[in-house]
């Protein structure tokens, strides 16, 4: 059917492919596109029709391939089998709770391989698993897991992980909390040592009909997003989602003979859909480490022969920033695969790691639609042709926007208006009418916009402004609202000002990001008034350091200050951001005084010329 609509063009546009070339240039980035989509289109829908679920297909590879690795971790090998093994001990654990299909539990687990046995093994239940991020704590942490509707909550091995469960004890609603790493007489009163279950538990398979009632539409899992109104909300992944976002990595054609490279988080659409589901599906090998590593990232490459890595932005400038090794030039990688890899360096990591293929892709985990740069294209992150456009399942576009009133630009109709190349705008994508998050209908309707083309029609609205170029490239531009991305993760600025508030002497803070030249995404920065206009002092510097580091994720603290006689608000009252983030933490543009996070001593320091110029030239922050 695409080949018909693709030749249907060419004719259009001439006898000769040379004359529709010369009439439409870019067309050949089209076709590459449409070409490995059609690819991974006649792959998705082997699956469907089969009517395999992810962990169907996972029990099959370790039928097939049984001794194949599966993950190797810290030069540790784990087949299919073992992790099978220890999948089902997970089983027979849980087969002991009284859950049924569709059910949740949390479960907050490093990059490790208990995090895939644990995973795999609620997913042959047919349980749901809310995917904790590891870095939370305090209220960010028992709102995530009691949101989510669990019935338990699993903890990883790992004394902060304890830490973190344990300084919001009684705030889970009294699920019973599990703790893994420890057995019973090492673990505190009031939790439960899964090991000792574990070790107690029999690796014999469950038949698959302990998950009978399992549909596409039952929740597999929820994967979290900050979104633009405050603490984080669950994602729902249904079973026909993880079947999907699966697929996402056969842009790169990954197959069983691959070794994916995975430093992202797991409990992340990228490093957990894109890269776990995606080695499940192809029943490929893949290397996870704990975190990135930039001193060891080549080695690793070239001690497990990795073929493709997965790769945030930032990671490429860590890379970069490095001494050059011969590690970096006799690897195997074939392709990278990835976000937020921006235009200033693309070219350089192609040529100093020499990497064939660079495949940049945009998506969000509520999304409905992903794009992808096939073309190795520097800083896009995917094409909006007409004849993509057209070809789409849902319909995409970019619409004008305005930034001081934070709403798309109407027409006279009332209707949006579609950019056009060489302008930048608002990304959309036409969906069907399903809620993205678990139990916030305000949330729901918030992602969407509503009578965009012609009445009665809806629009899922990403958040985000992109670049149309004259090829149709598109190119990150920016984040709207409330949210921002820092260190590969989402901000909520709403829910770090809360935390800020909750100080006794600042009376508001206005909570934006803002860039910093060679940094990928965006800062915090927080615009702060106090009562009775008091001065920051050394004490309430050190003091505010200590709250951020108590009750805020490290990617989340603010790195900047700016200290105001009076907020910065709209008309009617709302936070104005606009001029607060385009001054940024510039001392030619800011007369008020401002603050730097200074990880030495532990405080906020003030921003005076010597401390500006370090920030600027400054290559890891």
């Amino acid at each position: 059917m695409l080949d018909k609509v693709v030749y249907g063009v060419a004719g259009a546009a001439g006898a000769s492919v040379v004359a529709w070339k010369t009439m439409f240039p870019w067309i050949h980035h089209d076709l590459k596109i449409i070409k490995v989509g059609k690819r991974v289109k006649t792959e998705m829908d082997k699956d469907f029709e089969s009517g395999e679920f992810l962990i169907d297909r996972f029990e099959k590879h370790v039928y097939n391939q049984p001794r194949k690795p599966f993950i190797i971790f810290e030069g540790n090998v784990f087949t299919y089998e073992y992790i099978d093994q220890q999948a089902n001990r997970v089983t027979n654990v849980v087969r002991t709770w009284g859950l049924s299909v569709g059910d949740t539990v949390a479960m907050m687990i490093y990059n490790e391989p208990a995090f895939v046995w644990t995973f795999l093994g609620l997913q042959k239940m047919g349980i749901a698993t809310a995917l904790i991020n590891f870095n939370l704590c305090q209220k960010q942490l028992s709102h995530s897991v009691n949101v989510s509707g669990a019935k338990a909550f699993i903890a990883g091995q790992g004394a902060e992980l304890f830490d973190a469960v344990h300084a919001e004890e009684g705030k889970f609603g009294g699920m019973p909390i599990y703790i893994q790493g420890c057995s019973a007489n090492q673990v505190s009163t009031g939790y439960i040592s899964f090991d000792d279950l574990m070790a107690a538990s029999s690796p014999a398979g469950v038949d698959a009909s302990v998950r009978a009632g399992l549909t596409p539409m039952t929740p597999a899992c929820y994967i979290y997003t900050s979104g633009t109104t405050g603490l984080s909300k669950p994602v729902f992944m249904r079973q026909i989602s993880l079947m999907r976002v699966s697929g996402g990595i056969l842009f790169v054609d990954l197959t069983q003979d691959d070794v994916l490279y995975m430093t992202l988080p797991l409990y992340h659409s990228a490093g957990g859909g894109l890269g776990l589901y995606g080695s499940i599906r192809a029943g490929a090998t893949m290397v996870l480490r704990r975190k990135f590593s930039a001193s060891h990232f080549w080695e690793d490459c070239c001690r497990y022969r990795v073929t493709i890595i997965q790769y945030i932005g930032e990671m490429f400038r860590y890379l970069l920033s490095r001494p050059e090794s011969p590690e970096e030039k006799s690897h195997q990688i074939r392709a990278a695969f990835g976000n937020g890899l921006r235009r200033d360096i693309w070219e350089q990591v192609q040529a100093r790691f020499r990497i064939p293929q660079i495949t940049e892709f945009f998506g969000a985990t509520e999304g409905n639609t992903m794009l992808f740069n096939l073309s190795n294209k520097p800083g896009a992150i995917g094409r909006l042709s007409p004849l993509l456009q057209r070809l789409s399942a849902n319909y995409q576009t970019l619409v004008k926007y305005d930034t001081a009133t934070a709403e798309p630009i109407r027409d006279s109709n009332g209707h949006c208006i579609e950019v056009k190349p060489g302008e930048k705008g608002l990304f959309i994508s036409a969906f069907a009418p399903v809620n993205f998050y678990k139990a916030s209908q305000e949330a729901n309707e918030k992602k969407r916009i509503r009578n965009v083309f012609k009445k009665g029609d809806a629009y899922f609205n990403f958040g985000d402004l992109f670049y149309l170029d004259r090829d149709y490239f598109v190119y990150f531009v920016d984040r709207i609202g409330d949210t921002f991305r820092w260190k590969g993760e989402n901000v909520s600025t709403t829910e770090v000002a809360n935390i800020l508030t909750s100080l006794d002497f600042i009376h508001d803070a206005n909570v934006y990001g803002v860039t910093i030249p060679g940094q990928d995404g965006r800062a915090g920065m927080a615009a702060l008034t106090l009562y009775d206009d008091k001065p920051l002092t050394p004490e309430l510097l050190r003091k505010f350091w200590k709250h951020c580091e108590e009750n805020l994720a490290t990617y989340a603290r603010p790195m900047f200050l700016r200290l105001q006689k009076e907020a910065t608000l709209t008309a009617t009252f709302k936070q104005r951001k606009v001029e607060l983030v385009k001054e940024g933490f510039d001392i030619n543009l800011v007369d008020d005084p401002l603050y730097f996070a200074d990880q030495v001593t532990k405080s906020y320091i003030p921003i005076k010329q010597d401390t500006y110029s370090r920030i600027l030239t400054t290559s890891k922050l």
